[in-house]
């Protein structure tokens, strides 16, 4: 590199050695910004041109402080635009979400830790782990999410293979079964969301009429397709807060409310489900009662039998009757 690009690349280079290396623990002196810059091929006269470019680097934007130690003096980089707190977050979420791959964790962890100093990156490598994390397996999630957004924004349907696991043989003890007989599924994409640690699409089934989800990591060969997208009625009033809250374990059925009688030490967790804006009636005995719009599906039976003796369906009819003779086929299966 010629030493007039030496000396043009040589503000670029300082700016980045300093948010690499620095922070309010570990300062770098002028000498050792010298010492740096000569060790990438960038050559400097004098100390009063680092003094000069740290002015610079002031002027547009770029938190430089000095501090003093001892008869010494060093600069670091005080504060960032993300604070290594939020950093951290960001680490572990990407960590333990289950829709990212293991490899992909790797790539995003290291891209992240780029935000802050090489020092604060090293030591969320010792904080930040989450054991026994089931990864998922579908290296291509990343693109295939790509290829929804853009179907989305430019309003056209999408075509996919979606598959379910299955026992196989051999070697392989478990395999991709193709699901819907091998053929592609067609569907208007409206959109996103993460729930229960899985990324999941929400789209119209314009062969059945209604909204339906797909989980993005169990979707392949996702293409766009010239059509446009149907039922915009039905997605209009979406809201994936309400739709993932109403959904257990994102598995579809029919859609009721449905009313329940708990005890005052499970107000918390029925909070925690659906939200405080419920009308919660005081029962007088300890118990309250509430109604709840909820999609009926085994996932939901199994979240009230996890309540305990503490919970009840009162209403309506079929669904309690349902719950009941769910109850009495596992106990009889039990007995054998």
């Amino acid at each position: 590199m010629a030493k007039g690009q030496n000396q043009k690349a040589k503000l670029l280079c300082l700016s980045r050695i300093l948010r690499e290396q620095t922070d309010e623990e570990h300062t770098l002196t002028v000498a050792r910004m010298m010492e740096l810059l000569h060790a990438q091929g960038v050559e400097v006269s004098d100390r009063k041109s680092i003094y000069d470019d740290l002015e610079t680097l002031r002027t547009f934007g770029e938190d430089i402080e000095k501090k003093r130690d001892g008869r010494s003096c060093g600069y670091y980089v005080a504060s960032r635009e993300f604070e290594e707190a939020e950093v951290r977050l960001l680490v572990d979420a990407v960590q333990s979400s289950r829709f990212i791959t293991q490899k992909k964790t790797g790539e995003l962890i290291r891209k992240i830790e780029g935000l802050v100093s090489t020092h604060q990156a090293k030591r969320m490598q010792w904080q930040v782990y989450v054991a026994g994390r089931i990864k998922a397996m579908n290296e291509s999630i990343y693109y295939q999410v790509d290829r929804i957004h853009n179907a989305i924004n430019d309003n056209r349907q999408i075509r996919f293979h979606y598959y379910e696991w299955a026992l196989g043989s051999g070697r392989e003890r478990v395999v991709k079964k193709l699901r819907h007989e091998g053929r592609m599924y067609q569907v208007s994409p409206w959109a996103l969301l993460w729930d229960n640690e899985n990324y999941y699409m929400v789209a119209y089934d314009g062969e059945n009429r209604q909204l339906r989800h797909y989980r993005v990591d169990k979707m392949q060969d996702v293409e766009s397709t010239d059509e446009p997208r149907l039922g915009k009625e039905a997605a209009d009033g979406l809201d994936p807060g309400v739709y993932a809250r109403r959904m257990f374990g994102m598995y579809n059925g029919t859609e009721e409310t449905v009313r329940l009688r708990l005890e005052n030490s499970l107000l918390s967790v029925v909070v925690d489900r659906f939200g405080k804006d419920l009308i919660f009636s005081n029962e007088g005995d300890g118990h309250f009662s509430v109604s709840v719009h909820a999609v009926i599906s085994p996932q939901f039976y199994s979240w009230v039998f996890g309540l305990g003796e503490g919970a009840e369906i009162l209403s309506p009819a079929s669904v309690r009757e349902e719950y009941l003779a769910r109850l009495s086929a596992v106990m009889e299966r039990m007995k054998h």
